[in-house]
């Protein structure tokens, strides 16, 4: 019989703050925090959400997925095996990450600078100056799906208002990425459009 002395803490990343976060948490029975630096995922390097994370009474990370869904029936057995104490540690193939190079680790910490410099601007209500940054960033770090999907949010807000309108996403994303082929000279999408990172079943 799995534990029951355990707690479910969400991290919602999101540069608006905690207002645009609340519609989507009424209801819910656990707690919400707000990052809005991206500090969370810039510790994992995460490039997309959503990720969960189990961690025990000690501080002990015994499962880290990047794109976990409460949905697919192998991330949901990991966690109730980590709750019987079946095992001590449970590693889920992760397709959305490979080690970067050396080159490809300055890129990233340098996209990360960028980020922080444009919420900063964010903040400072400069949307243009913060806008500019970003798309640097995202030339940096182009796989990383937050910074994409904070640019949506800032250009398009009410894409993301009441319902997130995926549909929108997915040809935005598919233009973006034909527009990122071509200065690439390669088109990494195929006949049925570009997968949204972390919404695929």
């Amino acid at each position: 019989m799995a534990r029951e002395d355990f707690e479910i803490l969400s991290v919602a990343v999101d540069l608006q703050g905690p207002e645009v976060v609340k519609p989507y948490v009424e209801g819910t029975t656990f707690t919400t925090v707000v990052d809005t630096e991206n500090k969370l995922s810039s510790l994992f390097q995460f490039k997309i959400v959503p990720n969960g994370i189990f961690v025990d009474e000690n501080g002990t990370i015994r499962l880290i997925k990047q794109g976990f869904k409460v949905t697919e029936k192998t991330h949901l057995d990991a966690v109730k095996q980590l709750l019987d104490e079946k095992v001590e540690k449970i590693e889920l193939e992760d397709s959305y990450y490979s080690p970067p190079s050396q080159v490809e680790q300055v890129q990233i910490q340098l996209a990360e600078t960028k980020y922080k410099l444009g919420m900063q601007y964010l903040k400072n209500e400069q949307k243009e100056d913060a806008l500019k940054e970003l798309d640097e960033a995202l030339q940096l770090d182009p796989d990383n799906f937050l910074i994409r999907k904070q640019r949506w949010y800032i250009r398009h807000p009410e894409k993301f208002t009441d319902k997130i309108d995926t549909d929108w996403q997915q040809t935005l994303l598919k233009q973006e990425r034909e527009e990122e082929a071509k200065k690439n000279g390669e088109l990494d999408c195929g006949p049925e459009g570009c997968e949204i990172p972390g919404t695929s079943q």
